[in-house]
């Protein structure tokens, strides 16, 4: 059974078509990239599926759930499973990486603790293994704000992970990074979704690293979906549908 399921989603910005009659569905552990050119709808549907941005048409059930039926406590609760990673980190600078980490855990609090910053010791424990995994361990109390964009970003997974979620969606995640730095974080989102089989959805900009790490890609243009396959269906004639045809001469079969 699909883990997400997206039909017919369709979203407006006044009289701007953002996404157009998309459909879908992303099994569990899946790790399937969105590609396209900007203004595609990359970003638009990401932040759909989480009711960051609410769809002006259509369905999204995650879980089971219909996520655009959920309001209040019920699509935060929903929310806790779907991890987030943004391209700019999201991140309070001026606290330390753990109490970073530890804002994942607040779709399980109530207002007061989450204000508070009331954690168990489990949860502050959980936090440091989580770090320890993406190779932070020597980073637990230092300033988010003493460190690399990477390890920023990691610090970005460390909090989604320590969500426990089903999902994790990652907008742009290396769309900052130096080339070192963004096969880092990709390998870590591989490692999570083959070791941990939590789904990964990333929307990413470059085409040879979603051939490269995802096992399915899907391919917008205009808000359309035009491609959903495997990397290797992906060749220059499906490339230029996706990017024009320009574009498709400069990304290899």
């Amino acid at each position: 059974m699909a883990l997400l399921e997206v039909e017919n989603l369709t979203k407006f910005y006044k009289d701007v078509r953002a996404l157009s009659g998309v459909s879908f569905e992303v099994k569990k552990g899946e790790f399937v990239a969105i590609i396209g050119p900007s203004g595609s709808g990359k970003t638009t549907l990401v932040r759909c599926i989480n009711r960051l941005i609410d769809p002006s048409d259509g369905t999204i059930r995650f879980d089971r759930m219909d996520m655009r039926a959920l309001e209040g406590m019920h699509l935060r609760h929903a929310r806790a499973k779907i991890g987030m990673i943004f391209q700019h980190y999201n991140l309070v600078t001026r606290l330390t990486v753990i109490e970073n980490v530890l804002h994942g855990r607040l779709g399980y609090k109530s207002d007061l603790a989450g204000i508070l910053g009331v954690y168990s010791e489990e949860e502050k424990q959980k936090a440091v293994e989580v770090l320890g995994l993406l190779g932070l361990e020597d980073y637990v109390y230092r300033r988010c704000d003493q460190l690399s964009g990477g390890q920023m970003q990691r610090v970005g997974i460390a909090r989604a992970l320590v969500q426990d979620p089903r999902m994790i969606l990652c907008d742009e995640p290396i769309a900052s990074l130096d080339p070192s730095s963004a096969k880092i974080i990709m390998d870590y989102l591989q490692k999570i979704q083959q070791e941990l089989r939590i789904t990964i959805i990333v929307n990413i900009h470059q085409v040879d690293i979603a051939k490269k790490y995802a096992e399915r890609i899907l391919g917008f243009n205009k808000g359309h979906l035009v491609f959903d396959n495997k990397p290797g269906k992906l060749d220059k004639d499906t490339t230029r549908e996706i990017y024009g045809a320009e574009a498709g001469e400069l990304f290899s079969n």
